[in-house]
């Protein structure tokens, strides 16, 4: 069994006393793991860095077995590790496509977002980049089979007045129809239905939209209890204290 692609590094820790396991996001191929011969070494393991864009070769005598991969570097992101807000959005990156997606399966729409993104986050704009990772956890969200029906109201039916995200359904509610229901309802930033920046207190309604379901539909399913910290640590930086 032999392939080739490229991809973003994912994850990378030892593996024996000169090897590494890798993980990375393929377009083709999706989020796949491999040993690296030789990755614990000091020229190697430079290049096998989380958000590092890299060509891999992947081989193994059976389709189910881990195999290995040869690695040649693309380019690297490590000029984020002078950018705490861009850095903790590439390890949030990293983090949720771990989080949420099964081993192995292609997603080829998520793959070019998730450049589209990364790319923004390099080019330090923060009210760029933020709103794309909320549309990007939303397609995230979707591509796992849990996508939010934000067209309209699931009580009247109308398009206008979107106010609301029911929690249980996922489906949007208008003002009209929330009714008495509005305070158990999650509030649905304008935002979120445009392509335009959006406010500090917006980005914070919408993370609490995705943060809930992306919780109740797949921690259960990826046998984890919680979302992951670097989600916490981005969201933090984010809302808590903005970039100048």
């Amino acid at each position: 069994m032999e392939w080739r692609d490229e991809g973003t590094l994912i994850t990378s820790r030892p593996f024996g006393e000169t090897s590494a396991v890798i993980e990375v996001f393929t377009a083709a191929h999706g989020l796949h793991a491999g040993v690296v011969r030789g990755g614990a070494s000091r020229k190697v393991a430079a290049v096998l860095q989380p958000g590092s864009q890299i060509e891999v070769g992947w081989r193994a005598r059976l389709d189910e077995h881990l195999g290995s991969f040869t690695v040649e570097p693309r380019f690297s992101r490590a000029a984020l590790l002078g950018d705490p807000l861009g850095l903790a959005g590439l390890n949030a990156v990293c983090a949720m496509l771990r989080f949420a997606l099964p081993e192995r399966s292609a997603y080829p729409l998520l793959y070019t977002r998730t450049q589209t993104l990364l790319a923004q986050v390099e080019a330090k704009a923060a009210e760029g980049w933020l709103p794309e990772y909320l549309r990007w956890e939303v397609l995230l969200l979707e591509e796992c089979g849990f996508a939010l029906d934000l067209s309209r109201c699931a009580v009247t039916g109308q398009r206008e007045e979107l106010r609301f995200v029911s929690p249980r359904t996922g489906r949007a509610v208008s003002q009209q129809g929330a009714g008495e229901w509005a305070s158990r309802l999650l509030p649905l930033p304008l935002g979120l239905l445009g392509q335009g920046g959006m406010t500090l207190a917006e980005l914070s309604q919408g993370f609490a939209i995705t943060g809930h379901f992306l919780l109740r539909e797949l921690s259960a399913l990826r046998g984890r209890s919680a979302l992951p910290q670097a989600r916490g640590r981005l969201l933090d930086l984010a809302l808590c204290s903005p970039p100048e």
